[in-house]
């Protein structure tokens, strides 16, 4: 007897999410993030602005199972910022687990485990775009002045000029 094909248009294949669902809940789990929404989605949770400077590391639950502790990592820097902040994260995070999980909210430079993993992320300052020099320019629309075709000659003359303006430096 033949078996029925089955539905759907997956063909056998599942999405990366789903393979690593387990995985990351029990590794978040071990960190005391019953939610992972926490942790996936921090920036959605209390905003852009608060998600740069703070990143949550651990939630602790005190003897009695209610009222736990929220651990922020930050740079010394941005301690004072976030202090003031404590109320809101607070109730934003409070919000995400749609009940009053989090009573303190504590902010630390270090991750509880130790210096190893407690490594906030810093951005890069963005790079200096130099534009060339007029000179320069008309050195590269001089190069490339004998292409045919407009687009190429174009960009040719972009790259002339950069490479030119760099050789300058």
């Amino acid at each position: 007897m033949k078996q029925p094909r089955p539905k759907g248009t997956t063909y056998g294949f599942s999405r990366a999410a789903a393979l690593m669902q387990t995985r990351i809940r029990t590794a978040s789990e071990q960190r005391g993030f019953a939610v992972t929404r926490l942790l996936t989605h921090w920036a959605e949770v209390v905003g852009e602005a608060t998600a740069q400077i703070a990143t949550p590391v651990n939630v602790s639950y005190g003897r009695g199972g209610m009222g736990a502790t929220l651990t922020l990592l930050t740079t010394g820097a941005q301690a004072p910022m976030l202090e003031m902040q404590k109320e809101q994260i607070r109730d934003k995070v409070n919000a995400c687990y749609g009940y009053r999980a989090i009573a303190r909210v504590r902010i630390t430079q270090t991750a509880p485990t130790g210096f190893a993993d407690g490594r906030v992320a810093f951005t890069p300052a963005p790079k200096a775009v130099t534009q060339p020099s007029a000179d320069v320019i008309c050195k590269a629309d001089a190069i490339s002045e004998n292409i045919a075709s407009e687009d190429l000659r174009a960009a040719l003359a972009r790259l002339g000029a950069n490479v030119l303006a760099k050789q300058k430096n």
